[in-house]
């Protein structure tokens, strides 16, 4: 057991006092709009845990920050790898690194900008799949509590675990959730918890037990936070098999029934989603599939707190064919289409909060 780990087991019984302390989640936390519009600016992910910065990978720059803003998003999925930010597993955060994403994360709330924090990393810690030695339960919540402790009750942050967890039975990626989100809150940080599946979290097989132990949608209710400040995250794309890599979209049917047959089950067992990646070329069929997702979503915004596009980023490619990165001072395509409706800004509901108020 690591020492941040004893330290947070000493402080157990604070811990629950301080919860106790916090407002318990109305019945009805869902929002009556889509809170949060926005994007993943990638390209802290890239490359291996010895790049380094500004070569090998690059945090997003004030031009890009500001443009996703100045067209009216109000939220920035932020990707980066656990291996890069904790060298080695149970040890201190590396500082450099966490100063170039707590400057990234300024950044963004400098341009009016919430920020989902998201280990990019698909259940693996380098080439250690997460709940197998050494990249077990325990080294994921204590990672989880070294980064919590830094971002902690910070306005419009929110903690996104891991992203696209796979070859992870459900059980045992319940497990590993539960365990991070219990060091999170006994640090003290009463931050919006994005939790997704396993199977890579796709809305589409959400009910599917693709690996044995059970589906996400029967697995996943077993999801445990003392402050119930959470949502699920889902991920959904419009290619056949919903892995975003083709540049058509010859799944548009089956997109739509994973989001709405998804969205029925967040209403049914009355939990919140937010889907946190969805993509597609610049083609008219993508961009007619583009629009009946975004339907979708606000038909069922009852239960949706929010999207981020994948994807943009200073470094992609422009002939990448889901990036909605602009090229010489042009939109994309996609992006003419997430316009429709950014700026018309109403207030916000009272869900529409990433840190949970005290008492």
């Amino acid at each position: 057991m690591t020492a941040i780990m004893t330290k947070l087991l000493r402080r157990s019984l604070a811990a629950t006092v301080l919860i106790a302390s916090i407002t318990q989640a109305d019945a009805g936390f869902a929002a009556s709009q889509i809170c949060y519009r926005g994007v993943n600016i990638s390209g802290a992910e890239f490359g291996d845990r010895s790049s380094a910065p500004n070569t090998g990978y690059t945090y997003p720059s004030e031009a890009t920050v500001r443009y996703f803003a100045d067209k009216g998003m109000n939220v920035v999925r932020l990707p980066f790898r656990w291996e890069r930010l904790q060298p080695v597993l149970g040890q201190s955060l590396d500082g450099d690194e966490l100063q170039r994403l707590k400057d990234a994360v300024a950044l963004i709330q400098k341009h009016g900008m919430a920020v989902v924090l998201d280990p990019h990393n698909f259940g693996y810690y380098d080439k250690g799949q997460l709940t197998q030695q050494p990249a077990t339960d325990l080294a994921f919540g204590d990672f989880w509590a070294r980064l919590a402790v830094e971002f902690a009750n910070q306005k419009g942050v929110s903690f996104g675990l891991m992203n696209e967890p796979h070859d992870i039975k459900a059980p045992e990626w319940l497990e590993a959730a539960n365990t991070a989100i219990r060091s999170i809150r006994a640090v003290g940080a009463r931050n919006l918890i994005l939790v997704p599946g396993t199977n890579w979290t796709g809305a589409h097989s959400w009910d599917a037990d693709v690996l044995g132990g059970g589906a996400n949608s029967t697995v996943m209710l077993g999801i445990k936070d003392p402050l119930d400040f959470y949502a699920f995250e889902f991920h959904q794309y419009l290619d056949a098999d919903s892995s975003g890599t083709h540049p058509v979209c010859d799944g548009i049917d089956g997109a739509k029934k994973g989001l709405s047959d998804v969205s029925d089950w967040l209403r049914t067992n009355g939990k919140r989603g937010f889907l946190g990646e969805f993509g597609v070329a610049g083609t008219n069929d993508c961009l007619d599939g583009l629009k009946q997702v975004l339907d979708t979503m606000n038909q069922n915004s009852d239960v949706w707190l929010g999207w981020t596009y994948w994807t943009a980023g200073d470094w992609w490619s422009p002939n990448e064919p889901l990036n909605v990165q602009p090229h010489n001072g042009k939109d994309r395509p996609q992006m003419k289409v997430l316009d429709d409706g950014l700026n018309k800004k109403s207030s916000a509901a009272p869900s529409c909060v990433l840190v949970k108020a005290a008492k």
